[in-house]
């Protein structure tokens, strides 16, 4: 099982009253990361794959300890746990070589943004999916 690794730069603006990385920006990590997986590496070479649109259905989220702002980037690795009909779920550790600070999934639903409905996973995204697919890891 392959995972998708992306290296996510910190930003000043990204830190909370408190020096730490504020709680709702790691949502954006993990947008960064599932936008870098799901658009950027989908198969083929112009491939149509997730470039209709998809809409995130839930969230969930556990904060494991505080990042604090550096220069160094942080990795995101993402996978996925769940490929449905019509949805899939990744799941990711945000983390550093020795330390997670995050773990979190998101469904997301694959969406037809002319006809405003959700649409199947079609054969060429779910052949991509399940290089990736693996079972969520025991939390530590």
């Amino acid at each position: 099982m392959a995972r998708h690794i992306y290296s996510c730069p910190l930003r000043w603006s990204d830190m909370d009253a408190f020096g730490h990385v504020n709680n709702v920006v790691f949502l954006r990590y993990l947008e960064e990361a599932r936008i870098d997986f799901m658009y950027r590496l989908a198969p083929g070479d112009g491939s149509p794959s997730f470039a209709g649109g998809s809409v995130v259905a839930r969230h969930e989220i556990d904060y494991v300890r505080p990042l604090v702002h550096r220069h160094a980037p942080v990795t995101v690795e993402s996978w996925v746990t769940k490929i449905g009909a019509a949805s899939l779920t990744i799941c990711y550790e945000i983390k550093d070589p020795d330390q997670v600070y995050v773990r979190a999934s998101t469904v997301v639903v694959p969406y037809n943004l002319a006809e405003e409905r959700p649409r199947r996973i079609s054969a060429e995204e779910k052949h991509f999916l399940q290089e990736f697919l693996a079972e969520e890891p025991a939390a530590a």
